[in-house]
């Protein structure tokens, strides 16, 4: 099996050491679906009825993978909490710490997190879907410690506002230009481990000074790469450089274009059956819906997927490089986060 690469003896340590104490070592009253084949699994969900998703994707694919779910399993209700990582996360230990589950799935990019859980072995079930086998998703690169699923990845690029820029974007160094002063779009890094990795992909690939240079250029904070794309969308920003594909706005007519650098950052998604799922069956059946053919379909309209020819998919999640988990440990996204501050919101 895969996993995301180690990090060192001391930051692993760390990590643990966080997330237990938030976490009290451990739920009790662990569940996992039935015993028997796939088919009972399916019937035992069937009876459960309904499933709770926790995850940071954009809402409107989310929506759509509620839609897609309903027509595949119409016996089975999805419900969903949408928010950002470092909202979710402590759900997940809050509820895994006192055994008493609300979720049942949880979807997550956050690669330090992950990697700890899937050492700990504390928050997830094994997965048992047949999609997850299935040749085109590629187990060996996709699932990790049988317990994290990869479901979709996150692509960034540029974005523009097509009545402000008519002439469009080419590369991120395009927006360091006076002209774009107060009119750029940049999503806040605090606390969020993949858009500090953002942050630093950005920098190793465009120079150590690119972000000093957006800042000199007063750019407007949005708390999500969403409220950067509705900011464009309405005119209150020109131009991004980091914002996911366009692709749904484009359809819809706004006025906005997007493009993918020659290497364009991503970060993945994975996604587990929590061990204190109220419906464990209803989890696995969500999961290995999410990794099949109609549910990614609908979750990656602008996104990666981790399956060839999806329809509105960007890129293949298998090649989105995996960030460096230690240096997104608790304590260096947090002191990552108090610099950006001082340079963005002095």
């Amino acid at each position: 099996m895969k996993s995301l690469k180690r990090m060192t003896a001391v930051a692993i340590a760390a990590a643990a050491a966080t997330v237990l104490a938030a976490c009290g070592g451990g739920g009790s009253g662990s569940s996992g679906p039935v015993d028997g084949t796939w088919e009972d699994v399916v019937a035992a969900a069937k009876e459960e009825g309904s499933v709770m998703l926790y995850s940071s994707q954009k809402p409107a694919n989310l929506e759509a993978l509620k839609t897609a779910f309903k027509q595949k399993y119409p016996e089975i209700t999805l419900e969903f909490v949408r928010g950002t990582d470092p909202d979710i996360n402590p759900k997940v230990e809050t509820e895994n710490k006192t055994g008493k589950g609300i979720a049942d799935v949880h979807m997550l990019t956050d690669a330090a997190w992950i990697d700890t859980a899937a050492e700990s072995g504390t928050y997830s079930t094994d997965l048992v879907g047949p999609a997850l086998d299935a040749p085109d998703y590629d187990r060996d690169k996709s699932v990790i410690a049988d317990k994290f699923a990869l479901t979709s990845a996150a692509v960034f690029g540029l974005g523009w506002n097509t009545n402000a820029v008519p002439g469009g974007l080419k590369t991120p160094q395009d927006i360091i230009n006076p002209a774009y002063r107060g009119k750029i779009g940049v999503v806040n890094p605090t606390g969020i481990a993949s858009y500090v990795d953002m942050y630093r992909y950005y920098a190793r690939t465009y120079g150590e000074d690119y972000w000093q240079q957006i800042a000199e250029l007063q750019p407007r904070v949005y708390p999500s790469a969403l409220g950067v794309a509705q900011a464009l969308t309405s005119g209150e920003i020109s131009v991004t450089p980091s914002v996911q594909p366009l692709v749904t706005e484009v359809e819809a007519g706004a006025p906005v274009d997007w493009s993918l650098p020659e290497t364009p950052w991503g970060t993945p998604w994975y996604t587990q059956a929590l061990s204190v799922a109220p419906h464990p069956n209803a989890a696995q059946v969500l999961v290995d819906f999410m990794i099949s053919r109609e549910g990614q379909v609908a979750l990656n309209s602008g996104y990666a997927a981790v399956l060839p020819d999806i329809p509105g998919a960007v890129a293949r999640a298998q090649d989105i490089a995996l960030p460096q988990t230690a240096d997104l440990t608790p304590d260096k996204v947090r002191e990552y986060s108090q610099d950006w501050a001082k340079e963005f919101q002095p």
